[in-house]
């Protein structure tokens, strides 16, 4: 297909969301998002260190333009040059779909379906008995059939949220929520080894299938022993943006469940690679999505297309009072939950429109030929 070259890219930013809008020489648009929080900077690495390459560039081919501005930026390896290639990326995918209208999975080659979440809780300062009821009303209200809570302090070198905590949320909510619901917790680098091994027992005694970040997410190899010490699933990635340690992490099954961040990563073009990189080691990839902004339904599409998805989404639970830069992004309601399920959007390209409301309160830049 034609597209044209890159002749315009836009970016509406606040502090926490950037969205981007591309457009071509042929007047075809598309919108993407460079990754959350601390988006005001990434905006800025956007538009010195990425535009000035993409732009009069043949919008066809994604992946040899990025390859293109790592090369040329290559001085700058690292999250933030990651973060703002993720909103050329996603904006060029959401143009190709718009052009072929189709929605992005078909051009992934899979199809729209409902596909099963998991509700996932950001918090660690909520009491376990409060988890263990909220847990409750949302499984009743929208029959969600698996949860993650928090487990350990982020980053904690064994300190736990407050002393006890880790040892009581794990069975007030594996029990408050009972049989035939899936069970997954999250370490968030809190652990050592063998204080991780020690929580994974508490996990395996209580029906925890899934324990997520152990250790030190940079020390492949702690997270290695507690792999290797469990029965239960560990998984991890989510900060990876080096595709040579995503490599390493695969081959070295450092982990049982690959989950990267298509954000974090640089878009779904390189997500793809780690994909690839799990199917190679057999390991299955279930992203992370840790609010509802465009990454979860980049991550969407993406699941709906590849053939080692994971079990289920990441779907946060956490509204206003936790995230209040998420609402009123999106015209309508993409994130629509029923029984348990939320549909992959049906329209072209992301299949959603970005709030003209929330653009017109963004601060916009533009970068041009």
């Amino acid at each position: 297909m034609i597209y044209g070259a890159i002749a315009k890219l836009e970016t509406f930013t606040d502090k926490f969301v950037s969205f981007v809008k591309v457009t071509t020489t042929d007047g075809h648009i598309g919108w993407g998002q460079l990754s959350n929080y601390n988006a005001d900077i990434t905006a800025q690495v956007f538009h010195r260190q990425v535009a000035p390459w993409a732009l009069g560039k043949d919008a066809a081919d994604i992946g040899a333009l990025i390859t293109l501005i790592e090369a040329r930026e290559h001085k700058f390896p690292g999250s933030y040059r990651c973060r703002a290639n993720a909103g050329l990326d996603t904006a060029l995918w959401d143009l190709h779909g718009r052009v072929a209208g189709k929605p992005v999975v078909e051009l992934l080659g899979g199809a729209p379906k409902k596909l099963r979440a998991y509700a996932s809780s950001m918090k660690r300062d909520i009491t376990p008995q409060q988890e263990a009821e909220r847990f409750v009303r949302l499984r009743d209200e929208f029959g969600f059939d698996a949860f993650k809570w928090r487990v350990g302090a982020e980053c904690g070198n064994d300190v736990d949220e407050w002393p006890g905590r880790t040892e009581e949320v794990v069975p007030v909510v594996a029990r408050a929520l009972g049989d035939g619901i899936a069970k997954l917790v999250d370490g968030n680098s809190g652990f050592s080894p063998k204080r991780a091994i020690e929580v994974g027992a508490l996990l395996e005694a209580e029906g925890v299938s899934h324990f997520e970040e152990p250790c030190k997410y940079w020390e492949l190899e702690e997270t290695k022993q507690v792999t290797d010490a469990l029965s239960i699933d560990v998984t991890g990635g989510e900060q990876d943006w080096d595709l040579a340690t995503w490599q390493r992490m695969a081959e070295m099954h450092a982990v049982d469940i690959l989950q990267p961040d298509i954000m974090y990563l640089g878009g779904v073009w390189r997500t793809l690679k780690v994909v690839e990189m799990g199917k190679t080691a057999g390991l299955p990839i279930t992203p992370h999505s840790a609010n509802l902004s465009l990454v979860t339904i980049c991550t969407m599409h993406l699941l709906g297309a590849i053939s080692n998805a994971g079990k289920y989404l990441e779907f946060s639970i956490e509204g206003r009072d936790y995230y209040p830069w998420q609402e009123n992004l999106f015209l309508g309601d993409p994130f629509a939950v029923q029984d348990g399920m939320v549909q992959i959007p049906e329209g072209p390209g992301w299949g959603v429109e970005v709030n003209p409301q929330w653009l017109a309160k963004a601060d916009r830049q533009v970068s041009s030929r």
